[in-house]
């Protein structure tokens, strides 16, 4: 029987070139990422060894890369390109994404955009 367990990364920030709009290319903006991966974590719970389970340093490394890499017209996207990254690590059974876009080109005034995307290792490509 699997056991899952849950680490979260929230608040991740990074700067990118993501958007519809020239000027947002142009310009570019702060992205905030939270995420959230479903790991069996027993055998790391028994050897207390850090290659056991998913190291969120090196994820964090990795999704911002993401952020500031290529530029996507839609957050969608965004989030979907980091949560194909994250289910490349076979330890990672499930991953909930949430690309938050504090700064878009909205006239009214808000708090925040954002898309959250939830995939299992059965929906990645």
């Amino acid at each position: 029987m699997t056991e899952h367990s849950f680490i979260g990364l929230d608040g991740l920030t990074a700067f990118g070139r993501h958007g519809v709009f020239d000027f947002e290319r142009e310009q570019g903006q702060d992205f905030t990422v939270d995420l959230r991966l479903a790991v069996d974590t027993v055998r790391a719970a028994y050897t207390d060894d850090i290659a056991d389970t998913v190291h969120y340093g090196e994820l964090a490394e990795q999704v911002v890369a993401i952020i500031e890499g290529e530029p996507v017209n839609l957050i969608e996207t965004l989030a979907h390109r980091i949560a194909d990254a994250v289910l490349g690590d076979e330890r990672v059974a499930e991953v909930t994404v949430t690309v938050h876009k504090p700064h878009a080109p909205i006239r009214a005034q808000f708090r925040d955009v954002s898309v959250s995307v939830t995939r299992t290792r059965d929906t990645a490509p």
